[in-house]
Protein backbone atom coordinates (compact mmCIF):
# COMPACT_ATOMS: atom_id res chain seq x y z
CA UNK A 1 0.00 0.00 0.00
CA UNK A 2 1.62 3.41 -0.88
CA UNK A 3 1.58 6.26 0.93
CA UNK A 4 -1.60 8.16 -0.58
CA UNK A 5 -3.61 5.00 0.23
CA UNK A 6 -2.07 5.11 3.75
CA UNK A 7 -3.19 8.47 4.05
CA UNK A 8 -6.92 7.24 2.81
CA UNK A 9 -6.65 5.12 5.40
CA UNK A 10 -5.76 6.68 8.09
CA UNK A 11 -8.52 9.29 7.41
CA UNK A 12 -11.06 6.60 7.43
CA UNK A 13 -9.75 5.23 10.83
CA UNK A 14 -9.89 8.72 12.12
CA UNK A 15 -14.06 9.01 11.45
CA UNK A 16 -15.28 7.07 14.88
CA UNK A 17 -12.82 8.76 16.53
CA UNK A 18 -13.82 12.33 15.78
CA UNK A 19 -17.41 11.20 16.11
CA UNK A 20 -16.72 9.91 19.48
CA UNK A 21 -14.97 12.87 20.62
CA UNK A 22 -17.88 15.21 18.90
CA UNK A 23 -20.67 13.41 20.57
CA UNK A 24 -19.49 12.58 24.06
CA UNK A 25 -18.29 14.54 27.06
CA UNK A 26 -15.41 11.86 27.92
CA UNK A 27 -12.38 14.48 28.10
CA UNK A 28 -14.81 17.43 28.81
CA UNK A 29 -14.38 20.67 27.37
CA UNK A 30 -11.11 19.33 25.80
CA UNK A 31 -13.70 17.12 23.50
CA UNK A 32 -14.49 19.84 21.23
CA UNK A 33 -10.71 20.47 20.52
CA UNK A 34 -9.82 17.01 19.91
CA UNK A 35 -12.54 16.32 17.58
CA UNK A 36 -11.43 19.66 16.16
CA UNK A 37 -7.69 18.29 15.87
CA UNK A 38 -8.88 15.00 14.32
CA UNK A 39 -11.17 16.79 11.84
CA UNK A 40 -8.51 18.81 11.16
CA UNK A 41 -6.02 16.19 10.78
CA UNK A 42 -8.41 14.19 8.63
CA UNK A 43 -9.30 17.25 6.33
CA UNK A 44 -5.34 17.82 5.78
CA UNK A 45 -5.02 13.80 4.81
CA UNK A 46 -7.68 14.61 2.24
CA UNK A 47 -5.37 17.46 0.55
CA UNK A 48 -2.10 15.53 1.00
CA UNK A 49 -3.55 11.84 -0.85
CA UNK A 50 -4.45 13.41 -3.94
CA UNK A 51 -1.05 15.83 -4.03
CA UNK A 52 1.42 12.87 -3.40
CA UNK A 53 -0.45 10.58 -5.67
CA UNK A 54 -0.36 12.82 -8.43
CA UNK A 55 2.81 14.05 -8.57
CA UNK A 56 4.67 10.64 -7.81
CA UNK A 57 2.57 9.42 -9.90
CA UNK A 58 0.54 6.88 -7.22
CA UNK A 59 -2.53 6.50 -8.59
CA UNK A 60 -3.90 3.39 -7.90
CA UNK A 61 -7.91 2.27 -8.27
CA UNK A 62 -8.31 1.70 -4.66
CA UNK A 63 -7.35 5.43 -4.50
CA UNK A 64 -9.74 5.98 -7.33
CA UNK A 65 -12.49 4.64 -5.01
CA UNK A 66 -11.73 5.26 -1.63
CA UNK A 67 -10.53 8.72 -1.64
CA UNK A 68 -14.03 9.94 -2.37
CA UNK A 69 -15.83 7.73 -0.12
CA UNK A 70 -13.47 8.95 2.70
CA UNK A 71 -14.30 12.34 1.95
CA UNK A 72 -18.32 11.93 2.27
CA UNK A 73 -17.97 9.54 5.15
CA UNK A 74 -16.05 12.35 7.12
CA UNK A 75 -17.97 15.47 6.16
CA UNK A 76 -21.42 13.50 6.33
CA UNK A 77 -20.24 12.51 9.89
CA UNK A 78 -19.43 15.91 10.75
CA UNK A 79 -22.49 17.20 9.15
CA UNK A 80 -24.71 14.72 11.11
CA UNK A 81 -22.64 15.50 14.68
CA UNK A 82 -23.55 19.25 13.92
CA UNK A 83 -26.97 18.44 13.04
CA UNK A 84 -27.22 16.66 16.64
CA UNK A 85 -25.52 19.54 18.27
CA UNK A 86 -28.06 21.74 16.90
CA UNK A 87 -25.13 23.77 14.90
CA UNK A 88 -26.55 22.64 11.51
CA UNK A 89 -29.89 22.68 9.89
CA UNK A 90 -31.32 19.22 8.92
CA UNK A 91 -32.49 20.51 6.13
CA UNK A 92 -28.58 21.67 5.19
CA UNK A 93 -27.26 17.96 6.13
CA UNK A 94 -30.16 16.57 3.86
CA UNK A 95 -28.96 18.34 0.99
CA UNK A 96 -25.44 18.11 1.00
CA UNK A 97 -25.61 14.00 1.76
CA UNK A 98 -28.26 14.24 -1.24
CA UNK A 99 -25.93 15.74 -3.39
CA UNK A 100 -22.92 12.87 -2.04
CA UNK A 101 -25.74 9.92 -3.32
CA UNK A 102 -26.50 11.24 -6.53
CA UNK A 103 -23.13 11.95 -7.60
CA UNK A 104 -22.18 8.05 -6.41
CA UNK A 105 -24.98 6.93 -8.10
CA UNK A 106 -23.23 8.85 -11.24
CA UNK A 107 -20.40 7.49 -10.62
CA UNK A 108 -21.42 4.22 -10.34
CA UNK A 109 -23.12 3.75 -13.58
CA UNK A 110 -20.62 5.65 -15.53
CA UNK A 111 -18.06 2.67 -13.96
CA UNK A 112 -20.45 0.40 -15.06
CA UNK A 113 -19.55 2.10 -18.94
CA UNK A 114 -16.27 2.21 -18.34
CA UNK A 115 -16.58 5.91 -18.12
CA UNK A 116 -14.40 7.18 -15.35
CA UNK A 117 -15.25 10.87 -14.19
CA UNK A 118 -13.08 14.12 -12.65
CA UNK A 119 -13.42 15.74 -9.97
CA UNK A 120 -14.27 19.21 -11.24
CA UNK A 121 -13.18 22.50 -9.37
CA UNK A 122 -16.83 23.03 -8.45
CA UNK A 123 -16.92 20.08 -6.45
CA UNK A 124 -12.81 20.81 -4.97
CA UNK A 125 -14.68 24.40 -3.84
CA UNK A 126 -17.06 22.66 -2.50
CA UNK A 127 -15.23 20.07 -0.04
CA UNK A 128 -13.14 23.15 0.62
CA UNK A 129 -15.69 25.48 2.01
CA UNK A 130 -17.87 22.74 3.46
CA UNK A 131 -15.11 21.35 5.48
CA UNK A 132 -13.98 25.49 6.69
CA UNK A 133 -18.26 25.53 7.51
CA UNK A 134 -17.16 22.56 9.89
CA UNK A 135 -14.20 23.56 11.76
CA UNK A 136 -16.02 27.03 12.04
CA UNK A 137 -18.84 25.06 13.60
CA UNK A 138 -17.10 22.70 15.89
CA UNK A 139 -14.93 25.71 17.12
CA UNK A 140 -18.60 26.47 18.15
CA UNK A 141 -16.71 30.35 20.13
CA UNK A 142 -19.80 32.09 19.26
CA UNK A 143 -19.88 35.94 18.78
CA UNK A 144 -18.74 36.78 15.37
CA UNK A 145 -18.07 32.87 14.81
CA UNK A 146 -21.66 32.70 14.56
CA UNK A 147 -22.09 34.46 11.58
CA UNK A 148 -19.16 33.09 9.90
CA UNK A 149 -19.91 29.55 10.46
CA UNK A 150 -23.51 30.62 9.11
CA UNK A 151 -21.64 32.37 5.86
CA UNK A 152 -19.47 29.80 5.49
CA UNK A 153 -22.74 27.14 5.49
CA UNK A 154 -24.51 29.37 2.77
CA UNK A 155 -21.43 29.73 0.61
CA UNK A 156 -21.27 25.77 1.05
CA UNK A 157 -24.98 25.17 0.64
CA UNK A 158 -24.36 27.38 -2.74
CA UNK A 159 -21.33 25.22 -4.11
CA UNK A 160 -23.20 22.06 -3.44
CA UNK A 161 -25.94 22.63 -5.60
CA UNK A 162 -23.72 24.17 -8.42
CA UNK A 163 -21.47 21.80 -8.09
CA UNK A 164 -23.95 19.15 -8.90
CA UNK A 165 -25.91 20.76 -11.29
CA UNK A 166 -22.39 21.42 -13.13
CA UNK A 167 -21.60 17.53 -12.86
CA UNK A 168 -25.47 16.72 -14.02
CA UNK A 169 -24.73 19.14 -17.04
CA UNK A 170 -21.55 17.33 -17.52
CA UNK A 171 -21.91 14.34 -17.10
CA UNK A 172 -25.88 13.43 -18.45
CA UNK A 173 -24.82 11.09 -21.27
CA UNK A 174 -23.48 8.84 -18.25
CA UNK A 175 -27.40 8.25 -18.13
CA UNK A 176 -28.76 8.57 -21.65
CA UNK A 177 -26.40 5.96 -22.72
CA UNK A 178 -25.66 4.17 -20.17
CA UNK A 179 -28.98 2.04 -20.58
CA UNK A 180 -31.19 3.54 -17.78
Amino acid sequence: MNLPNKLTTLRVIMIPFFVFFMLTDVGGNANKWIALALFVVASLTDFLDGKIARKYNLVTNFGKFMDPLADKLLVCSALICLQDLDRVPAWVVIVIIAREFIISGFRLVASDNGIVIAASYWGKFKTTFQMLMIIVMIMNLGGAFDMVGTVLMWIALALTIISLVDYIAKNVQVLTQGGM
